[in-house]
């Protein structure tokens, strides 16, 4: 199926999870939409814009399990983290929950907006290895104090890819007055969404990664009940607009003269790689079912133990690595001088995150339609080489 990508062919690319990779024919609809919109610029962010909205979101809700007057598409999750975090109020000595496993630019977020209003940031360290979902449950809950005001949870986590009993743990925090801002970065095309269900106050999500859209289609949900007190990251013309459209609508749908066509193009992706994988159900089992693949076979080449039993895999799955010498990273998005040597020697892409901080270190490896088996045979045969010294 890789020739529907215009990946390199010479890369063995098991990084679908960082940034994703667009289909090339959901990028020639993209160069369309561009060139619609250079031929006419006012007509069409004036004019035409507004509709192509609301028929993206329209499509869009449907796929992640959502009312379309209860979202708006950000340019990524992170912006998403950014908008909720910075629209609301706290208290000195409120404490904001999130967990070990998180993604370090949302605990970022957590850090600065703790310190501007005096809250603390809690972390709850969540087992590792993982004995069972309801442990890592138990685990959130028992950080929880009479202080825990809001908790940012990953739907699935970054660094140790683990797929969160997230409605569990809503509920779970939900029974403690405890609202719960979702980080549902790797979810949509990952896995199965019903995010009404889930019953969260807020939920943000990218579609560039495993729904193979452009980069910069990003989603934010709101529960209705907290929908009045949200804004986005950056405030535009809609924050006094007196149309009579929903509010929410108004603010995210602009936030500045952007290029709109990531978020434009998603149900052309949902559509592109739902006909190229045989469905999205089929999509989703294939792609879990060769992360699990991989995952053994290079727990056997490196003699571990899977950390995390398989019912808490999606696309992603991480291994333990021996410890790095301390070296740092040569990017602020992480880059192990071991990365930098697969890359480099094997042409081997694949992503070796800090755990808890280097220089302990992991594997992570994603499973898409564009991999097969033959890619985790080339990646343990490269990690036996550079952690051998050979």
């Amino acid at each position: 199926m890789r020739e529907h990508w215009t990946l390199d062919p010479e890369i063995v690319f098991l990084n679908h999870g960082s940034f994703g990779a667009c289909p090339r024919e959901v990028l020639a609809h993209q160069s369309e939409l561009r060139a619609r919109m250079e031929r006419e610029p006012v007509c069409f962010f004036v004019h035409q814009l507004e509709p192509l909205w609301n028929e993206a979101r329209e499509r869009v809700a449907a796929f992640v399990g959502a009312r379309p007057e209860d979202m708006g598409f950000v340019r990524n999750a992170t912006s998403g983290v950014n908008a909720v975090l910075r629209s609301l109020r706290f208290e000195p000595g409120d404490q904001l929950l999130c967990t070990d496993h998180g993604y370090n630019a949302c605990k970022n977020v957590l850090d600065f907006v703790a310190a501007r209003w005096g809250a603390e940031v809690v972390v709850a360290k969540l087992p590792w290895p993982v004995p069972a979902p309801e442990a890592i449950t138990r685990a959130i809950e028992g950080a929880v104090t009479p202080r825990t005001r809001l908790a940012l949870i990953d739907h699935v986590t970054s660094p140790t890819g683990l797929v969160l009993p997230i409605a569990e743990i809503v509920r779970a925090l939900d029974a403690r007055g405890v609202d719960v801002l979702v980080d549902g970065a790797h979810a949509p095309g990952m896995l199965p969404l019903d995010v009404e269900a889930i019953g969260a106050a807020w939920y943000t999500a990218n579609f560039h990664k495993w729904t193979c859209a452009p980069k910069g289609a990003a989603m934010l949900w709101a529960r209705a009940d907290r929908q009045a007190e949200l804004h986005p990251a950056v405030i535009s013309h809609g924050f006094n607009s007196g149309r009579p459209r929903k509010r929410l609508l108004e603010e995210l749908d602009w936030t500045g003269t952007d290029d709109p066509t990531p978020a434009l193009c998603v149900p052309k992706a949902i559509d592109v790689v739902g006909r190229i994988g045989g469905g999205w159900d089929a999509i989703r089992a294939r792609n879990r079912s060769l992360a699990l693949r991989g995952r053994d076979l290079l727990a056997e080449a490196l003699a571990v133990e899977p950390p995390a039993p398989d019912e808490v895999i999606g696309a992603l799955a991480a291994l333990p690595l021996p410890d790095g010498d301390g070296a740092p990273p040569s990017s602020a998005l992480y880059a192990d001088p071991l990365q930098v040597a697969l890359f480099e020697r094997h042409r081997v892409e694949v992503p070796i995150p800090p755990w808890p901080r280097p220089p302990h270190r992991l594997v992570r490896i994603s499973a898409f339609l564009h991999n097969d088996e033959a890619d985790y045979h080339a990646l343990a045969t490269a990690l036996r080489k550079e952690l051998s010294g050979g």
